[in-house]
């Protein structure tokens, strides 16, 4: 897996200047777009033009069951996600109506169910075992899972990149009791207790939240990770899915691809990503905030500003695929506004 020690691309520092300048000549008081500004020029840089765009959009989705399900933390059962790769698979998932509606290329990859599925249309059998292990009992994963969940995810961005010319990927996730998953993550690597961290998830009662904060804090107590080993904080209390969108941020960092980040599950993952390779800061911006409370803490830790904050909590993309319009108008107006020189107005009467 030398693939990960690979460097990281830097974003153009020449496109960052041209775009900067270019912003303070069109015709409009300076900063008033305020973070439309931002991510033209972010995106300038990352793209390594001074007109950047967002045309060609890859979004993947990965999923996969988690064995801490058994501890009764979800208000859904396992069955659900299966279905759910069905349901995205035909079109009526909410991510595959925004995917139409961008023009997306959508992909969906099954990393774990529990019960294998026959062939869909569709849907890349990518199964790594019938979900992880239960993390309050064992390491979710083998370091071999790890390593090919992480592979699974450098994949998606070596096709996004190679074959899709991409300007921009998302990656999505979905899998009963994965916030669980995701929030002993969290509480791993940002080292705070459970009960700072822990959300409603996928709309479970106090009782059972109460339960999810125990369960978490009991594995959290028994493993006893150490923050400054992301990959292994990954591969004792994450999911498949988790680790291949980790791999993917990672990857979509080495080979120079921008990287919209989705709500809290997504957003553990590209914190993952950046506690391995710091250098990835600049590649990741984040789509939303979630309404998930452990978000809040996860986006402060990037030290990042969400694109918008809907309230929304669903996960499989949703949320990020509902800022790239504005990354779109925001490089609309890079572009396509006229300076005051090409406009004939002189900045004496602004």
């Amino acid at each position: 897996m030398s693939w990960l020690q690979q460097a990281i691309k830097s974003p153009c520092e020449t496109a960052i200047l041209a775009a900067t300048t270019r912003q303070q000549q069109l015709t409009k008081p300076p900063g008033s777009l305020g973070q439309l500004e931002a991510l033209a020029i972010q995106l300038a840089g990352l793209q390594a033009s001074e007109q950047p765009k967002i045309e060609q959009i890859a979004i993947s989705i990965f999923v996969a069951d988690h064995g801490i399900a058994d501890k009764q933390v979800s208000a859904f059962p396992q069955a659900v996600t299966a279905a759910m790769i069905k349901n995205f698979a035909h079109g009526g998932a909410a991510i595959s109506v925004l995917a139409q509606q961008l023009n997306a290329k959508l992909r969906v990859s099954n990393l774990g169910t529990v019960s294998q599925l026959d062939a869909i249309a569709g849907v890349e059998d990518n199964r790594l075992a019938a979900g992880t292990a239960n993390f309050a009992e064992a390491s979710a994963m083998t370091e071999e899972q790890l390593q090919q969940a992480l592979a699974i995810g450098k994949n998606h961005i070596d096709d996004a990149t190679d074959k899709a010319n991409a300007d921009l990927f998302i990656g999505g996730e979905m899998g009963i009791a994965n916030t669980t998953s995701a929030t002993a993550l969290a509480c791993a690597l940002l080292q705070k207790p459970a009960a700072e961290l822990t959300g409603p998830g996928t709309g479970i009662n106090r009782a059972t939240q109460q339960h999810k904060q125990q369960v978490i804090e009991a594995a959290l107590a028994m493993h006893q990770l150490n923050a400054d080993q992301p990959l292994d904080c990954l591969r004792v209390v994450g999911g498949f899915e988790i680790a291949a969108l980790t791999g993917a941020f990672i990857r979509g960092a080495q080979m120079g691809l921008p990287l919209l980040v989705d709500g809290f599950i997504a957003s553990i993952a590209a914190l993952t990503a950046l506690k391995f390779q710091p250098d990835i800061a600049p590649w990741l911006i984040l789509g939303h905030q979630s309404a998930e409370p452990g978000h809040r803490a996860v986006v402060a830790a990037m030290d990042k500003t969400p694109v918008l904050q809907l309230q929304m909590r669903l996960g499989e993309a949703s949320g990020a695929a509902c800022a790239v319009p504005l990354l779109q108008l925001a490089c609309a107006l890079h572009n396509n506004m006229a300076t005051f020189d090409s406009a004939n107005i002189s900045t004496a009467t602004i």
